[in-house]
Parts: C-alpha cells; sequence; structure tokens
C-alpha cells in the first residue's frame, strides 16, 4: 500500500469512532495515531496545544456536551505530498446532532445542527504531528439566530459536499495525476494575485481556470457565490476592494498545496497577509492595519476546470485581531434570551 492511502487508512478508526461519536473510543483513536508531542491548531477561540489530551478537552469534549448526539460526516478525504516532501490529509464535511446545551455561549436551539469542519492532519513516521483546523463557528451562531455582526454578501446555507459524491478519494495513490492537479491549482492561483496590483479582473485569465457552473463555498460570515460573477460579486470585489495589497507579503507566509486525483488541498498556519486599508468588507472600516488570516481550502477538478471550490476562513481570528470579539458581541446580543443569566450574559 502506498504512503498516502496508507496514512487515510491511519486515520479511519478515528473517523469512525467519532461517526457514532463515542468518547472513549475516539480518544482511544487519536491517542494511538497522534505522536506525544503532536501540536493541534485549532480556529479562535480554541487556539493551539500540545498532545492528544489536551486537544481533545479543548475541542471535542465540550462540542459533544452540546450535541449529545454528535456525528461526524465526511464528504471529502484526500492525502498527498507537498513540494517539500511532507505528507498530509485533508478532511472535510460537517459535525452534526441536536444542539442542546451552549458551545461557547453560542445558545443552543433544541434543533439539528451543523459544525462544517475542516481538517488537515500532517503526518509522519505513521503519526500525526501536526493538525489544523477550521470550524465554522460564524455558521453555528447564525443557525442559532445569534451572529451579531454585518449579514453575509453571499448565500448562507447547508454547504454541500461534492456534486461527483466521489470526495473519499480511494487508493492507490497516482502521484502524477495529483501533481498535475496541484499545478493547475498554483497556476490559477498566480494568476489571480496579479490583480487588483498588475491590472483589471482580466489579467486573473478566470476563464481559462475556472467552470462556467463553478461553486465557491465560502464560511459562514462570508456565503457562497455561484459562477465566477457570484463569486467576484459576493466576495472577491469586496474583499480586494479593502485589501488591495493582496500578494504582498508572500515571502512572510508558509503555505503547501497538495493534490489526490481531481481534488486538491492547501495548508497554511497562516497563508495570507494583507492590509485592511479599505473600506468594502464586511461592513469593516478602513483600519490600515496589517492582518493575518487562515485558510484551508479544497478545490474539485472537472474536465480540467474547477468545477468546486470549499473555502474557510478563520474569520474569528481574524476578527480578534482588529479587536472585535464575536462571542463577546453575541452574549451582548442575547442576555435576555431562554438559558443565560442575565447578570453575566452567560450561559446560565
Amino acid at each position: 500500500m502506498d504512503m498516502h492511502t496508507a496514512n487515510k487508512e491511519l486515520l479511519a478508526p478515528f473517523r469512525a469512532a467519532l461517526y457514532d461519536f463515542d468518547a472513549k473510543a475516539g480518544r482511544a483513536a487519536l491517542d494511538r495515531i497522534a505522536a506525544p508531542d503532536a501540536v493541534f491548531r485549532h480556529c479562535h477561540p480554541f487556539g493551539t496545544v500540545e498532545g492528544a489530551a489536551a486537544f481533545w478537552e479543548t475541542a471535542f469534549a465540550p462540542l459533544a456536551r452540546a450535541m449529545p448526539d454528535l456525528e461526524r460526516r465526511d464528504y471529502i478525504v484526500v492525502a498527498g505530498g507537498t513540494e517539500r516532501g511532507d505528507a498530509w490529509i485533508g478532511c472535510g464535511g460537517d459535525y452534526m446532532g441536536t444542539f442542546t446545551a451552549p458551545l461557547l455561549d453560542i445558545p443552543p436551539t433544541g434543533h439539528a445542527a451543523h459544525l462544517r469542519f475542516h481538517e488537515f492532519y500532517r503526518v509522519r513516521d505513521g503519526k500525526i504531528v501536526e493538525f489544523q483546523a477550521i470550524w465554522d463557528l460564524p455558521a453555528l451562531m447564525m443557525q442559532a439566530g445569534a451572529w451579531p455582526l454585518a449579514p453575509s454578501l453571499g448565500r448562507e446555507w447547508f454547504v454541500p459536499g461534492p456534486a461527483t459524491q466521489d470526495g473519499l478519494v480511494q487508493g492507490p495513490h497516482d502521484a502524477l495525476r495529483a501533481r498535475n492537479s496541484s499545478n493547475l491549482i498554483v497556476e490559477m492561483l498566480e494568476h489571480m494575485k496579479r490583480h487588483p496590483a498588475k491590472g483589471g479582473p482580466e489579467v486573473m485569465e478566470m476563464g481559462r481556470f475556472w467552470h462556467p457552473r463553478m461553486t465557491w463555498y465560502g464560511p459562514g460570515g462570508i456565503g457562497t457565490g455561484r459562477g465566477i460573477a457570484g463569486f467576484r460579486n459576493w466576495h472577491q470585489i469586496p474583499f480586494l476592494n479593502a485589501m488591495p495589497d493582496r500578494g504582498a507579503y508572500v515571502d512572510q507566509i508558509d503555505y503547501h498545496f497538495f493534490g489526490d486525483g481531481d481534488y486538491v488541498a492547501v495548508t497554511g498556519w497562516p497563508d495570507m497577509i494583507q492590509t485592511l486599508s479599505h473600506p468594502g468588507w464586511l461592513g469593516l472600516p478602513p483600519l490600515n492595519r496589517r492582518i493575518e488570516m487562515r485558510s484551508l481550502d479544497f478545490w474539485r477538478l472537472e474536465a480540467g476546470l474547477i468545477r468546486e471550490n470549499w473555502v474557510m476562513v478563520d474569520l474569528m481570528h481574524m476578527y480578534d485581531q482588529i479587536g472585535v470579539d464575536p462571542l463577546a458581541r453575541m452574549r451582548e446580543f442575547n442576555k435576555v434570551r431562554a438559558g443565560f443569566d442575565p447578570e453575566t450574559g452567560c450561559a446560565a
């Protein structure tokens, strides 16, 4: 069995234990596959911790308390090697369950809820040595009717898995096909970075890389855009209007691509640095402040073009850098809601 297929097999028992959520089995599976000094980098406000035990208590234990009938549903599982020889697994999907208790003080609804995730695992010598993840907390707040900041320009909905239903990519790993897929994405992004510094939208040559019926699945707070026009109107135009120095600090970031069949993933922590210098994005003022952005993404190619792109941005981390605390604002917004202590503004 090739290394990347073996790495997916390594992760399979952990994923299975979280499907019919079994805390004891899940914790044991994570202990088996994680190196003792594995670093777990999670979205804000979970933060970075070392070791499987600390990560479990920081992330999965509170999620399981919030959704006692929790289950994990992966619709993308890919693995491959980066240009510097690291081996990664990328997973995308949803945690689902009945939202019966608060998570980070997000008020429960008593109804079915979903928490979209992108999770990346770096493997060395048969052990997980690094984890990077973004859970879509803003989207969960929206489901609870508790998102306290600007409404999304794109469509907020239940983001689907791949239209081709082949996101759980099976082995053996085809290194040449994976490299060709990755090269197309890297070339596309090089063209994207030409605008606005080197010309108008035409310099991106988007029609050369993107399928006419593409869908860009953004995170909660940004939303989904359909087609090139939808992507540009509901994300790219306001994004670049506010931060026109996109791509100016590539020497200060560390990101890596890996492919698996028709799928490509990118990992970086962070993978963007730019200056919030103009108005127009997420209702934010021009703060003239440089911000780091974490984004864990998947692309699916079809007939040599990008048909679907799943994007997860750690917006909570971005807001933290500019002095905005969506969770604190949410607590203020929900002081008199059932289940909250009006004296503290926190879950009772």
